[in-house]
């Protein structure tokens, strides 16, 4: 490897497939019940078009989509199986949000971090697959499922 030269991230496909794939919970930071952002229109696509529980997680902690909201990962009620912590922050505000994700990775069986598009943190996802979590950045779900569904893979 060159000196000064870092890797950038890249998406594993087979991850991708598979986080979307699996019925799995959702555990969506940033969701709040306002249908202009993108976080809500997104979130009702996994609940309503792959089936897939979700978890409204947002500082006012107000239910979205029927689903009780919380204000931060550490409300969630322990022993929840999360299968994706999927990021609807700022990447600024991100690498703090993936570390609560790791702090809480055991407690809620939390597998993968999804960084919605235009959200990167190298160094956060770093820290995320450095503590054994699988980690998608800068793609959304919705768009990932065109290519995935295409594949042939069947809901």
């Amino acid at each position: 490897m060159l000196r000064g030269m870092t890797l950038k991230h890249q998406n594993d496909p087979e991850l991708v497939r598979e986080l979307l794939a699996d019925p799995g919970i959702w555990v969506v930071v940033g969701l709040s019940p306002n249908r202009d952002r993108p976080a809500h229109d997104v979130s009702r696509w996994l609940k309503v078009e792959l089936g897939k529980g979700i978890i409204p997680v947002h500082p006012s902690a107000q239910p979205v989509h029927g689903e009780r909201g919380y204000a931060s990962i550490a409300d969630i009620p322990d022993g929840t199986d999360v299968k994706v912590v999927d990021c609807f922050v700022s990447s600024e505000h991100v690498g703090a949000v993936v570390d609560d994700a790791i702090a809480h990775k055991d407690r809620l069986m939390i597998d993968a971090v999804w960084m919605q598009l235009g959200v990167v943190d190298e160094a956060a996802a770093a820290r995320a697959r450095a503590a054994g979590l699988g980690i998608v950045m800068d793609t959304c779900p919705k768009i990932e499922w065109r290519g995935v569904h295409s594949s042939g893979m069947a809901r």
